[in-house]
């Protein structure tokens, strides 16, 4: 069995934030094509170690970033972290904004390979909305520029979403006080079959179970906008792949099915996963394989044979 190992950097990104962030290369050292990849709410890169080494023995890149408000990012206690991250202190359009900065970074760091978007879970609807944004959009030109997106269990709404006053009240708050702490708990039992996944999620120094009253709404505030009108922005020739489980009791498989049923891609493909909980890429029985199967797919199938090609693209 190859090894793949990663190499670790914080890096300066907007507002003068510090990312921790993971980059996995494949044993080779020349990749195929690079993704960017984005996190989920109460999530850190660090919990997708073995997902990424597997897609990097597949030869691909990896650039993963602890999202501004999570994570190192936010909770370094070694004086890498900026003096005003905070955990969970993060809105919409810096999210936006950072997945630029990691985009243009992996094009400067390898510049001869197609960039692919990913994103699970909040991540997941982070990169459907950067990829559905209007063509009046400083980042329009950024989306066209990528070769795939992949989104794995994004949350376009959740499956039990909160009461709708009780979101109103949030909402109202949020703008009061946006970087006010708020209870949000995930239930460990609904990411894997395997219950060593939710133990080892309840034990990680780098998870909790609260966000802010700004982060919380933007993402589910923008979760719905996808499903009620910004599907209608996306670029017919930008391929998209969304992989989702039957059975996920965190995010909804039904509305990631009406997003995907909407959006008029020439070349999009929803993989669904009988019976698959949250964290696909933390299912026992095979389920992984599957995962990195269908995203390694999907990306050889949109990777440009020729530099040429690539340039085309930037």
């Amino acid at each position: 069995m190859t090894t793949t190992t990663y190499s670790e950097a914080w890096l300066q990104g907007p507002q003068s934030t510090q990312f921790y962030t993971r980059t996995y290369t494949p044993q080779s050292g020349t990749a195929k094509a690079a993704i960017v990849f984005t996190h989920g709410f109460a999530d850190h890169v660090a919990r997708y170690s073995k997902f990424h080494t597997k897609l990097a023995e597949n030869g691909l890149q990896i650039f993963a970033f602890d999202q501004r408000g999570f994570g190192r990012t936010a909770m370094d206690t070694e004086g890498h972290k900026s003096p005003h991250s905070a955990y969970g202190k993060t809105c919409w359009n810096d999210q936006m904004t950072d997945i630029v900065w990691a985009i243009d970074h992996v094009r400067k760091s390898i510049p001869s390979v197609p960039v692919f978007l990913m994103g699970h879970s909040m991540g997941g609807g982070e990169v459907l909305g950067f990829a559905t944004q209007s063509k009046d959009s400083p980042h329009y030109a950024k989306v066209a520029s990528l070769s795939g997106v992949i989104a794995t269990s994004p949350l376009i709404l959740l499956t039990k979403p909160a009461a709708k006053p009780l979101r109103m009240i949030g909402s109202l708050m949020g703008k009061v006080a946006p970087n006010m702490s708020f209870p949000a708990d995930v239930d460990p039992s609904a990411l894997s079959h395997d219950p060593s996944v939710g133990e080892d999620y309840l034990k990680d120094p780098f998870t909790r179970q609260h966000g802010t009253l700004r982060g919380l709404d933007d993402m589910l505030s923008k979760g719905e906008q996808l499903l009620e009108s910004r599907h209608v922005n996306w670029q017919d020739n930008i391929p998209m792949l969304i992989c989702h489980g039957t059975a996920d009791r965190v995010t909804s498989y039904t509305a990631t099915e009406s997003f995907y049923k909407k959006i008029t891609a020439r070349d999009k493909k929803l993989a669904s996963f009988t019976d698959g909980y949250h964290e696909l890429h933390n299912e026992p029985d095979g389920v992984l394989d599957k995962l990195i199967n269908e995203v390694v797919v999907f990306v050889m199938a949109h990777t440009p044979t020729t530099t040429e090609d690539v340039k085309s693209k930037m």
